[in-house]
């Protein structure tokens, strides 16, 4: 067994964002994409998981399974309904989310964009313009000045690539472009903003370590596809990974691996099993990522702020993270300063353009009472949080037909 424990101080925790799981946040860019006729929205968000109202529970069902750190992320559209207009009755609620994490032993972890973006900052231009950046740091401040002294720590942006690629070029996400300069764009204003913000939340009270989070995936070249991954890379992670060399930590989200050949992506082996996601079964890209993201960072600390599973099958979600968190002891074995683990997520949520379908929450949520029913990979995990050590391997924990 010491061979499988992780080091004193490791974060272990569940994460959830915002829009995925409070209910009601209309006044933002994905409130209008989920009812614009003719997106891919497979249903609106609505009332999501009420966590807005529904926290404190929340956030005791995560102390109570045994983690030590609950992540989060701020509503900006809430904190700042219209330009230069600050919600001080909003930025109470997120300073009680953070006692109410303290009062429970938790960490809180605090993001400060995920994904969503008020309707007044989307109709000025969005993440091509580049005063955006300025109003994104100017509200870090602002939020930061609230709730510095209360958060451990504080992600600026929650995988800003995705917001850019799926945004500005696949055209899936708000504001629906397919447009490879527009991607471009978005990139160099996201990372303004990034490095603006972290500025802008280190000019508040206390002592929160401050970092970008990032999707990452294991991008493999198949059949001469090396320059074409190379080049995928590049616009995906690379600017991004280089631009965080200055940060506190880097957050690696890492679900499954991207196959790239000479012609560009691939679509998945089918000989892997699917997750409800779309991609493949394949728990092992979280080391590889964690292991790129600390060269490319030039040594950056990690700490995992996503990794995960959405399946119907909760033995199928206790092999994948059983398969996932030896690569992160094989990392701290190599040296890698690898921080802790953060679950995604805590709760079956709004999965963006998929609706409530894809599962990946430790805890399930009835879409009708609301009621949360914690499922066996949530003791499993929890655990595995109180030990702060693998157990050892069962014959096939996680077998699925």
């Amino acid at each position: 067994m010491a061979a499988r424990r992780f080091p004193e101080g490791f974060v272990w925790g569940t994460a959830t964002a915002a829009h995925q799981v409070e209910g009601g946040n209309w006044n933002n860019d994905w409130w209008a994409w989920e009812h614009t006729p003719g997106s891919p929205c497979q249903e609106p968000s609505g009332d999501a998981c009420d966590h807005w109202h529904r926290y404190p529970e929340d956030i005791r069902l995560c102390a109570d399974l045994g983690f030590g750190a609950y992540r989060f992320s701020l509503e900006w559209s809430r904190i700042e309904p219209e330009d230069g207009e600050f919600s001080r009755a909003a930025l109470d609620h997120y300073r009680r989310m953070c006692a109410t994490c303290r009062e429970h032993d938790l960490e809180p972890i605090v993001t400060f964009h995920h994904f969503t973006t008020p309707r007044w900052v989307a109709a000025r231009g969005g993440w091509t313009e580049p005063s955006t950046s300025d109003r994104f740091a100017r509200f870090c401040e602002r939020a930061a000045a609230h709730l510095g002294d209360v958060i451990a720590r504080a992600c600026t942006l929650s995988e800003p690539n995705i917001v850019a690629t799926m945004g500005h070029l696949y055209g899936i996400f708000p504001p629906g472009k397919r447009d490879a300069d527009l991607r471009r764009r978005a990139n160099d204003v996201l990372i303004a903003a990034h490095q603006k913000a972290v500025e802008a939340i280190r000019t508040g009270p206390g002592s929160a370590s401050v970092g970008l989070t990032l999707a990452m995936s294991d991008c493999q070249a198949v059949a001469g596809g090396d320059a074409e991954r190379d080049r995928y890379r590049h616009d995906m992670e690379d600017v991004f990974l280089e631009a965080a060399r200055g940060d506190d930590f880097l957050g690696v989200q890492c679900y499954s691996r991207t196959r790239i050949g000479p012609e560009g992506m691939l679509d998945p082996d089918w000989d892997v099993r699917i997750t409800q996601m779309g991609y493949e079964f394949w728990p092992e890209a979280l080391e590889a990522t964690i292991r790129r993201a600390w060269e490319v960072t030039r040594g950056v600390p990690v700490l995992v702020t996503e990794n995960g599973i959405g399946t119907e099958d909760d033995a199928e979600r206790i092999e994948y993270v059983g398969r996932a968190l030896p690569g992160v002891l094989a990392c701290l074995a190599d040296g890698i300063d690898v921080r802790g683990y953060i679950y995604w997520s805590l709760l079956d949520n709004f999965e963006w353009i998929l609706g409530y379908r894809p599962t990946f929450g430790l805890v399930a949520v009835d879409r009708v009472t609301q009621a949360r029913t914690p499922k066996p990979s949530a003791r499993w995990l929890g655990d595995i949080a109180r030990a702060n050590a693998l157990s050892e391997p069962t014959d096939d924990p996680g077998s699925s037909s």
